[in-house]
């Protein structure tokens, strides 16, 4: 699968959530500047204006889409719009065989977690989770979240590295102020291991446990999140669940909680200490992954080294 580079040709279409649910096209404008002053050149899927009573698009129109994307050769990488809540409805329909026929670049987070986790599983074809189409709009850490995404996309090996700071507001409304503090990467258990890198946002990842789309490599890192929607009473229940399904993780990466979540880190480190083998094995949190801002990019299906000791993340495809 290439790489993206200044001069590539990047599709946006919405596998979940409808452009309309963020104020429209026009409203989202300066991500297209952004990613054009970065050296792409971008195009929008057929069914792009396409916005239903539940603020997506019908499925036929978004596995249309994403079947176009991957056929079309003049397109190296796809880019979701958002997120939104029903990515894994496309599932069933979309056509892997098609898809690892024609590799390339699909990335985006949250809901999207569905397709990008199911589209390994099914092709073994890496993936990446990391910013939005309308992510590009942002000002305030849009540096670090453009160059990790660059950096994982255009580079076969590469280190996460914490931002400067972050801020849990509403990026997306140009209207309203941002606070941001200092980022710290906190380490709940030392040590070092590798394995396969697998994950996304929590209760997205959930929904394909027990379906053919949930990946199942041998050796894995968990990487997980929680989006604004689910308080910590919510991650309590998740989290049990993820590691029912995949009992035995080299290590876990969790991203930091949005404000909405309501956890505190005596809440968080009660829940972790739950789990027998969170005790057992790397676990990192905190760290700059999904629902607050600004997010690195991860290569879904990549083999990942976590060390505690040097808080270093290193992705190698």
């Amino acid at each position: 699968m290439s790489v993206l580079k200044p001069g590539s040709h990047l599709r946006i279409l919405s596998p979940s959530s409808s452009i309309e649910r963020i104020g429209g096209f026009d409203a989202n404008l300066e991500a297209k500047e952004t990613l054009e002053k970065l050296g792409f050149s971008l195009s929008f899927s057929e069914h792009y204006m396409e916005h239903d009573m539940l603020g997506s698009a019908s499925i036929e129109s978004r596995v249309a889409d994403l079947h176009a994307a991957f056929k079309d050769q003049t397109v190296d990488g796809i880019l979701a719009t958002i997120g939104g809540f029903n990515s894994n409805e496309l599932l069933p329909y979309l056509d892997y065989a098609l898809i690892a026929r024609h590799p390339k670049v699909i990335c985006g987070y949250s809901d999207t977690t569905a397709v990008l986790n199911a589209i390994y599983a099914k092709t073994g074809m890496q993936t990446y989770m990391g910013p939005s189409y309308s992510s590009f709009k942002m000002e305030g850490g849009q540096n670090y979240q453009s160059e990790s995404w660059l950096k994982a996309l255009s580079q076969t090996s590469y280190d996460l590295e914490p931002s400067q700071e972050w801020s849990s507001d509403p990026w997306y409304d140009p209207s309203q102020s941002r606070h941001f503090m200092p980022t710290e990467w906190k380490v709940y258990t030392e040590g070092s291991a590798s394995g396969t890198l697998i994950g996304g946002n929590l209760s997205t990842f959930g929904l394909l446990r027990g379906t053919p789309y949930a990946p199942k490599p041998e050796q894995y890192v968990l990487f997980l999140e929680e989006a604004e929607e689910d308080d910590y009473l919510d991650f309590d229940r998740h989290l049990a669940a993820i590691l029912q399904a995949y009992p035995s993780p080299q290590a876990l990466v969790l991203g930091r909680f949005p404000k909405e979540c309501g956890m505190t880190q005596e809440l968080l480190l009660y829940i972790l200490a739950k789990h027998p083998v969170l005790k057992e094995i790397p676990v990192i949190y905190d760290t700059d992954f999904a629902h607050t801002q600004p997010l690195f990019t991860i290569t879904i299906g990549a083999q990942v080294t976590v060390d505690t000791n040097k808080l270093s993340i290193h992705i190698q495809e």
